[in-house]
């Protein structure tokens, strides 16, 4: 089971430091459709959370050990 994780996070780590940027604007194209969608009402809350979500990405991205 522990091995299907690490893996799990080995990939991910490799997704955010190939396609990281890809990602963060995705991220942010995803926040500002919601944003439109619920007229602005949560506007903050959508920003916190694709600023958590890039940075998540970035951090994936930069724990990838060099092979």
């Amino acid at each position: 089971m522990f091995d299907n994780l690490k893996d799990l996070r080995d990939k991910a780590e490799d997704l955010a430091e190939t396609h990281g940027e890809t990602i963060a604007q995705g991220l942010e194209k995803a926040g500002d459709f919601i944003d439109e969608k619920t007229d602005g009402k949560y506007g903050e809350q959508i920003d916190t959370g694709v600023d958590k979500a890039q940075g998540l990405v970035e951090r994936l991205g930069e724990n990838k050990p060099s092979d």
